[in-house]
C-alpha cells in the first residue's frame, strides 16, 4: 500500500499507526530515509492494499474512520488532497485495508504463469521481499529467486527440479506467503513468533527450477513445432508428459551436478528423454548453470531441495556432510514425522554437489507418497508436514 508523507511523518510513526515491525517500513522502503522525508513523498507499508470507498450520505471521515476500525490520520496519509470541509456524496476515497488471506491458491496445476502472478502479488503487498532473475531457461522463461529478510544464516530452498513434481513448487509457494503473513501481521506459525526469524536468517527461495518442464507436464507440448516435434519423439510418441520429469532438452536437471556425476551416467539413459538422462557433461543446462552460479554468489548455510516423493529426508553424501547435519535433519523429522536416510546409491544431485563443495549441510526432502504427479487431494497433509520443515529451516 501507497501512503504519501505528511508533517510529522516517520517511520518509527507509520509502524505505530499500522501495527506492522518497524524492521519491515524499512525494508519494504530502501531508497529512503526517515530522517530526510519531504511532504508528499511515497512510501510504501507492507501488508496493506486499499479498497475503493463511496461517501454515502450522512457521512464524515470520521465516521468512516470508525466504521473500518482505522485512524483518522490514515485516511489522510492514502488520500493526498482529501478536504473534510468538502466531502461530497458519491465521492470516492481510498481505505486502507490489513491483509490477512492468502493470495497463493496452491490447490490447483500451478504452472509458471501462475507462479509468476503469484509473486507478483506479493512482491506488491510485501515489499520488503525482494526478487531477482537468475537465469533463463532453454525456452527463454526468466527463472526467479526470492529473498526474505537478511540475517547471518543463509538458507536456501528450491522447488520443481522435477517437471512432473510441480506441487513442490505449490507447496513452496503456499509457504511463502503463510511466512510473510504472519511477519506483517505479528502472528505465529506453529505457535511460534515468525519475526526473530526474518532478523537471523536470508531466505533464498527458486521456487520453481524447471519452468520448461512444468508447463510441459501441465499445458501440454510448447506451440513452436520444432520443439513440439522433439518432445513428443522424446517421450515416445506420446501426448500425455505426465510422466516427464526433465526440462525441455530431455535433461534431468538433477543429474547434472559435478558430484560423481560419471557414476550416475554410467547407469542412465545415454540420450535425452523423460527422465534419468543427465546429459553430455555436468553443468550444461542453463537452469543448472542458474543454481551452481546462485550457490557461489549467496554462500548458503545449508540448502533444502523439495522433490517427491517418500517421506523420507536425503541429508548425507560420501561421509562428506558436516557433523551439524545430524541435529538439524533429526529436528526436520521430528517436526514433520519425514524419516532421515542418510546414504542413498544416486549421485550428481544438488544436494550432493552442495555437501562435496562446500562440506555444509544438504538435504533432499521427498514429499508425499504415491506416484508422480501427486495428485492435488494430498496438498493440505504434505503442506502441513512441509510447513514444519520450512520453519525449522529457518531457526535450526
Amino acid at each position: 500500500m501507497d501512503i504519501y508523507v505528511r508533517p510529522g511523518t516517520s517511520f518509527w510513526y507509520l509502524s505505530q499507526l499500522f501495527s506492522v515491525p518497524l524492521r519491515l517500513i524499512i525494508d519494504s522502503n530502501p531508497d529512503s530515509d526517515s530522517k530526510t522525508l519531504s511532504i508528499g513523498q511515497r512510501l510504501r507499508i507492507p501488508g496493506y492494499v486499499t479498497v475503493n470507498y463511496q461517501i454515502q450520505y450522512g457521512d464524515s471521515l470520521w465516521l468512516v474512520a470508525q466504521r473500518n476500525n482505522l485512524s483518522l490520520e490514515s485516511l489522510f496519509l492514502v488520500n493526498t488532497e482529501l478536504n473534510p470541509s468538502t466531502l461530497q456524496v458519491g465521492q470516492t476515497i481510498r481505505i486502507p485495508k490489513r491483509v490477512t488471506w492468502r493470495f497463493v491458491n496452491g490447490k490447483q496445476h500451478y504452472d509458471y504463469q501462475t507462479m509468476m502472478n503469484d509473486i507478483w502479488t506479493l512482491l506488491a503487498v510485501y515489499p520488503f521481499m525482494r526478487m531477482s532473475n537468475i537465469g533463463n531457461t532453454a525456452l527463454g522463461k526468466e527463472i526467479p529467486e526470492l529473498l526474505i529478510g537478511d540475517g547471518a544464516k543463509k538458507v536456501h530452498y528450491n522447488a520443481s527440479f522435477h517437471a512432473n513434481e510441480w506441487i513442490t513448487t505449490a507447496i513452496l509457494m503456499t509457504f511463502l506467503n503463510d511466512y510473510l503473513l504472519s511477519l506483517t501481521n505479528q502472528s505465529t506459525l506453529r505457535d511460534a513468533s515468525t519475526f526473530p526469524y526474518y532478523l537471523q536468517a536470508m531466505l533464498s527461495i527458486v521456487p520453481m527450477v524447471n519452468p520448461d518442464g512444468v508447463d510441459l507436464v501441465i499445458n501440454g507440448a510448447p506451440d513452436d513445432a520444432l520443439w513440439k516435434d522433439q518432445v513428443i519423439e522424446w517421450n515416445n510418441g506420446s501426448l500425455d508428459f505426465s510422466n516427464w520429469k526433465a526440462n525441455i532438452n530431455g535433461i534431468d536437471l538433477n543429474d547434472q551436478f559435478p558430484a560423481k556425476w560419471e557414476d550416475e551416467r554410467a547407469r542412465n539413459p545415454k540420450t535425452p528423454g523423460p527422465r534419468d538422462y543427465g546429459g553430455e557433461a555436468p553443468l550444461t543446462q542453463p537452469e543448472a548453470i542458474a543454481l551452481a552460479e546462485l550457490a557461489e554468489q549467496r554462500d548458503y548455510s545449508y540448502v533444502l531441495a523439495f522433490h517427491t516423493q517418500g517421506e523420507v529426508i536425503y541429508w548425507g553424501y560420501e561421509n562428506m556432510e558436516p557433523a551439524e547435519s545430524a541435529a538439524i535433519v533429526n529436528e526436520f523429522g521430528r517436526v514433520s514425522t519425514y524419516e532421515p536416510v542418510q546414504m542413498i546409491e544416486s549421485y550428481a544431485g544438488y544436494k550432493d554437489w552442495f555437501i562435496q563443495k562446500w562440506r555444509r549441510p544438504g538435504f533432499t526432502v521427498e514429499l508425499g507418497t504415491g506416484q508422480n504427479p501427486l495428485p492435488l487431494d494430498q496438498f493440505d497433509e504434505i503442506y502441513e508436514e512441509t510447513l514444519g520443515i520450512c520453519l525449522a529451516g529457518l531457526y535450526m
